[in-house]
């Protein structure tokens, strides 16, 4: 049974069709990945899963439960934690306040996300702890736009553009964060334009292009045609 199913999802934005009957799942601890170029419907869809946008047609359901046209506050409640496109941290709040702003165990996780488990995977954020997120690095937004969603303890995490903009090192360092989330049995979706970590990572990919799912398969189905990365991602 899948973590989280999304069917025939349409969308719009208002007059202009943007999805048009687009379906991928997750499974419990499973990492998938949305590919495809810009523009192409990706972010479209995790805002129509996330509730930021309401889908005009198509169900979505975390673990059984129905999401479709919720607001985000119940979507986020109900387990979805969300690293959003372009980090979106609270620019006059500092790095401890952004963490525990919406700091939450709501499904009795055994071993929550705390601040020590944040400051263990993110070192740099305890070393700026008491710095306003607006005073960060765009590396250390991101590491805090991720620490925020872990300590919502989410059932599945979904990260929009993990490493876009990041220098080298700091891209390293969000792929092995994610490597660890992934070895802890964290469910997730991962959305990036470096598909050599994400071929490494990720169980399935879902190929998105125009609003619709073209192709799905695992990692080493995707390896096996790299026709699909030129003709659907650019590579």
């Amino acid at each position: 049974m899948s973590l989280l199913e999304a069917r025939d999802i349409e969308t719009c934005y208002g007059a202009s069709q943007v999805l048009f009957g687009m379906s991928f799942d997750v499974k419990a601890g499973e990492v998938v990945t949305l590919l495809g170029r810009n523009g192409m419907g990706k972010s479209t869809l995790v805002k129509s899963v996330t509730g930021l946008l309401a889908p005009r047609r198509g169900t979505v359901r975390l673990a059984g439960v129905d999401l479709a046209g919720r607001p985000p506050h119940h979507v986020a409640r109900a387990g979805i934690g969300l690293v959003p496109e372009g980090r979106r941290v609270f620019p006059n709040l500092s790095v401890r306040e952004n963490l525990v702003a919406t700091a939450a165990n709501r499904h009795a996780q055994p071993q929550p996300w705390t601040l020590e488990r944040i400051y263990g995977l993110f070192p740099r954020l305890r070393e700026r702890e008491r710095n306003l997120a607006c005073n960060l690095s765009g590396g250390e937004q991101q590491m805090l736009a991720i620490g925020r969603a872990l300590m919502t303890n989410p059932r599945l995490l979904i990260l929009d553009e993990a490493t876009e903009g990041l220098a080298p090192l700091i891209r390293r360092e969000i792929w092995n964060c994610l490597a660890q989330l992934k070895a802890a049995g964290h469910a997730m979706v991962v959305i990036d334009k470096n598909i050599g970590p994400l071929l490494r990572l990720a169980d399935r990919h879902f190929i998105v292009a125009k609003g619709r799912t073209m192709w799905s398969g695992t990692s080493a189905q995707l390896r096996a045609e790299p026709a699909l990365l030129h003709t659907y991602v650019g590579l």
